[in-house]
């Protein structure tokens, strides 16, 4: 029955993360006899398959629940609401603790990094399936489900429809593109004459590095290979980003037209959708739009009765790993291997995918590139500033009257989407997600662009109710939470940053720990492998330029306080013994 299984799923696709995820998803974990059988079938080695069950998220190796429950905990969408512990009162309600599965094997429940929800409130996955806008009364329906064994299929629909909540729209999302218009504008035009365009626009990556997108493309097509790709990378993990979330459910066929483009551009035959695990709910969308576009020529062979033009895309969905947003870990789990960043250079535009040359961009830069084809190089650079041309995509949440999505000119300030976003009494800001930047009301007349503030398109807003310190201290554990391992400076250094900053946030801190801190994050910034490490000390550096106050308040009056508090840290084995300091130290001693 193993082998059976899966040989149907190498049917469907014979990836590795799509063969493992259809066993975690029918024995609810990933066995070793499972892994044997998969290395075997696969042709992988045993010690590359169970390494990418290891590092990925949603794979487990010891069972989950027939119902699993994955709360996300962002500060925007977690399960603390309003000093209320949503994942606490659920696990009361069943009777399970977070981390576990309950004894009879029904339900398991678990945290987990930001499901891209964050305009609709509090919301968690069930079996991979989020629901959002979560209080008490729907806690308590859903449980009522689990206990009668519903089927997932026959809860009610609507808790799984997710609006788009696109508050303000521009140049990019007010554009109306008949499927096609693109690649016949492209083919009209010429592949040199389509690129220069492209070139000319200013299009940067709006991934938030705004590398050239038509320098990288030019790069990619004169590089020597056997083949080229094109990848485009829809692992948005940041917290407090939806951007994509959108565009991947509105604006598939603009995506896809846009990678097409730029398949004819650089030579490529194939490409890649990855798509990050928390947006599987959005597959059977997307492979029906790939579905249409294969049955109107416009994917498959001869697109657009153009001979020699062949081009697909294929999807490759992640399972839970924030590392592989980082375009070259991107290509290491679409291998099928762990997501770690590779030693760069070389770059994935001359040394990529299994070796080749290959073109990474994000969902809104290939939609945006298919329109500089279609409507030309002008009609970008009519908007935007000297630097950054064009128009931004921002996903705001937080506290503000109106999350959602909103698209500006390159240029405009913070103060003015906290204007439009029904923002009040707004104390700081969070622009581009934790590995950005956190600003006060002082700078809030900044202005969003390549030469002031990139940012890959989140914008977290915090009025003077929520505590800086309790989202200092989630950021930090999002990222010791999400860093690969694979080097020491980010492996160790940001947990030495979450247990300071925890340490800081119980009362217990003291002088020295700031100056660790800054000790630590001078060196995980200098040393790190990748941007995770060099950026996860950020949101700390930044609360300390600009929010001193915030820490200090709740440092002791004394240079020095112990990590270790022995009498918390004895306080369990004294209630378990019912003893007193003497047995409890005698018994130690006596170890």
């Amino acid at each position: 029955m193993l082998r059976q299984i899966i040989a149907g799923a190498c049917v469907e696709s014979p990836h590795l993360l799509h063969v493992l995820h259809i066993l975690q998803q029918k024995f609810l974990h990933v066995s070793e006899t499972a892994i044997r059988e998969v290395s075997a079938m696969l042709a992988l080695p045993y010690s590359q398959v169970e390494a990418v069950v290891e590092f990925y998220s949603f794979f487990h190796k010891t069972p989950r629940g027939k119902y699993d429950i994955l709360f996300s905990n962002c500060i925007c969408c977690g399960y603390l609401v309003d000093g209320t512990d949503l994942m606490a009162m659920f696990g009361r309600r069943l009777g399970i603790v977070a981390g576990r599965t309950r004894e009879d094997g029904l339900v398991s429940m678990d945290q987990t990094s930001c499901i891209g929800m964050c305009d609709h409130g509090a919301a968690l996955l069930v079996n991979g399936m989020p629901v959002t806008g979560l209080d008490g009364s729907l806690l308590e329906r859903i449980a009522i489900l689990i206990e009668d064994r519903v089927p997932l299929a026959d809860w009610p629909s609507e808790w799984f429809q997710i609006e788009d909540s696109i508050r303000m729209s521009g140049m990019l999302l007010d554009h109306e593109m008949p499927r096609g218009d693109s690649l016949r504008a492209m083919l009209a035009f010429g592949a040199e004459a389509s690129l220069n365009e492209i070139i000319q626009s200013g299009l940067r990556g709006r991934g938030g590095a705004g590398f050239s997108t038509g320098m990288k493309w030019k790069s990619c097509r004169v590089a020597q290979g056997a083949a080229h790709y094109v990848i485009c990378n829809a692992d948005e993990g940041e917290p407090g980003t939806f951007k994509d979330r959108v565009l991947l459910h509105r604006y598939a066929d603009s995506l896809f037209e846009g990678m097409t483009v730029c398949a004819y551009l650089i030579g490529a035959n194939l490409g890649y959708l990855y798509l990050r695990g928390e947006y599987r709910y959005l597959l059977p969308h997307l492979q029906s739009v790939l579905l249409l576009r294969r049955e109107t020529s416009l994917l498959g062979t001869n697109i657009c009765n153009q001979p020699g033009f062949s081009f697909d895309v294929q999807i490759v969905v992640g399972a839970g790993a924030y590392i592989c947003g980082e375009e070259s870990a991107l290509i290491e789990s679409l291998e099928g291997k762990r997501g770690i960043p590779r030693v760069r250079p070389p770059f994935p535009v001359s040394h990529g995918y299994l070796g080749q040359p290959t073109v990474v961009n994000n969902v809104e830069t290939f939609v945006a590139a298919a329109c500089v084809v279609q409507k030309g190089s002008t009609w970008l650079r009519a908007m935007g500033d000297e630097v950054s041309k064009g128009s931004k995509i921002l996903s705001i949440s937080g506290n503000c009257a109106r999350p959602g999505i909103y698209e500006y000119p390159f240029g405009v300030s913070i103060r003015q989407v906290l204007e439009d976003c029904g923002a009040a009494d707004t104390y700081a800001v969070q622009v581009g997600g934790p590995s950005g930047v956190l600003i006060g009301s002082p700078e809030f007349d900044r202005r969003l662009g390549y030469d002031d503030l990139p940012t890959g398109g989140a914008v977290m807003v915090f009025d003077k109710s929520r505590d800086l310190m309790a989202i200092l201290v989630n950021f930090s554990r999002f990222f010791s939470h999400e860093s690969c391992g694979f080097c020491t400076p980010c492996r160790v250094g940001t947990v030495l940053l979450r247990d300071r900053l925890d340490k800081i946030f119980s009362g217990r801190g003291a002088q020295t720990d700031l100056e660790e801190i800054l000790h630590t994050a001078r060196l995980m910034k200098q040393y790190s492998h990748c941007g995770l490490g060099q950026t996860a000390a950020n949101p700390v550096l930044d609360g300390l330029q600009r929010f001193p106050q915030v820490l200090e308040k709740f440092l002791l009056n004394r240079d020095f306080e112990p990590d270790l508090d022995l009498d918390k840290a004895l306080a369990e084995g004294r209630r378990i013994r019912k003893g007193n300091d003497g047995i409890a130290c005698a018994d130690r001693g006596g170890q």
